[in-house]
């Protein structure tokens, strides 16, 4: 896939005991013919380089979570993003689990995003509440993959956790006890360029026409 190397540089300040330094660095983007050239590439990443990821490209991955649907617009969410190298490495930690050994790649992450359900509208409730459908987990499901599909386009790559102890991510980050911390993405760029094989259902499997 060809890249693009935009011309608008990003400047950081990295510090050592001995010096503090600029560093010009220049965000590469993906060109893609379409929109499902650009779903194809997407998988989730569980290595990734120890580049630092620039604040522009993670503001425009909200700024495509913010954008994306939901029941009654009640947008039920908030996106608590972890850039701190210690904190990160504190969420990574509630993130694995030794005894299953999941998650164990989360440290090479530069940047743990949590994402917290917010209290739904009071439209949001009542149709939960009628219809029997949690509709805020819904909306968080849209919200996330915006995210995570802009996040492509910025040559990064993301992987999205469901597995980790809310508990201590919650005390980690000062997250009110009446809210959930449903899902958290790693984001940072893939260590390989390389694409694994998709393994999905065929359309037949997953689609019809006018009935079941």
């Amino acid at each position: 896939m060809p890249w693009n190397l935009k011309y608008e540089p990003i400047f950081y300040l990295c510090k050592s005991k001995y010096m503090i330094y600029s560093i010009k660095h220049y965000i590469m983007v993906k060109n893609f013919a379409s929109f499902l050239d650009m779903v194809k590439t997407r998988e989730s990443v569980r290595a990734y380089r120890p580049d630092p990821v620039p604040e522009e490209s993670v503001l425009k991955c909200l700024e495509a979570a913010r954008l994306a649907p939901s029941a009654s617009n009640a947008q039920p969410w908030k996106f608590v993003v972890v850039n701190d190298p210690d904190l990160k490495n504190a969420v990574a930690d509630a993130a694995y689990d030794k005894i299953l050994s999941m998650n164990h790649f989360t440290k090479q992450a530069p940047i743990h995003v949590v994402v917290v359900r917010e209290k739904a509208n009071l439209e949001s409730i009542a149709g939960q509440i009628i219809k029997n459908k949690a509709y805020p987990l819904i909306d968080l499901g849209m919200a996330v993959e915006h995210f995570c599909l802009q996040a492509v386009e910025e040559g990064l790559g993301t992987c999205i956790l469901g597995w980790f102890k809310e508990r201590k991510i919650k005390e980690l980050l000062q997250i009110p006890k009446n809210r959930r911390a449903e899902l958290i993405i790693t984001v940072g760029y893939p260590a390989s360029d390389k694409l694994r094989d998709k393994k999905r259902k065929t359309l037949d499997e997953i689609s019809s026409f006018n009935r079941y």
